[in-house]
């Protein structure tokens, strides 16, 4: 599969920008690299530090996307499933998995 078209390359970063701004507060912004048919979403943390969150695979349509959570402990991307239970779904719900692994994981530890 070829890049996607420039439209929606620009469609899709307003699209997650404007849902980050909605539903994840702690972003300050999502960045987003291209490398062929593979848009690679970054979230950008008030203090500039960047945390990377999936990978999204480009299929011919701006509303449905391949998705890839990012694995920090192998520093890799694994096709994964949406909570909806398909491999694909909108790029919104991609972003709203992220970072719901991300950036409302809970370390604490139980104490007795």
């Amino acid at each position: 599969m070829k890049a996607p078209p420039e439209s929606t390359k620009t469609s899709l970063n307003a699209r997650l920008n404007s849902h980050a701004r909605d539903r994840w507060p702690t972003l300050t912004r999502v960045d987003i690299r291209w490398r062929t048919n593979f848009a690679y979403i970054d979230g950008r943390l008030p203090d500039g530090a960047t945390l990377k969150l999936c990978r999204l695979r480009y299929g011919g349509s701006a509303r449905l996307w391949g998705f890839a959570i990012y694995r920090a402990s192998h520093d890799d991307y694994e096709d994964s499933y949406l909570p909806t239970g398909m491999l694909a779904g909108s790029a919104e719900d991609a972003l709203d998995c992220a970072c719901a692994l991300y950036l409302t994981a809970s370390f604490d530890t139980p104490t007795n």
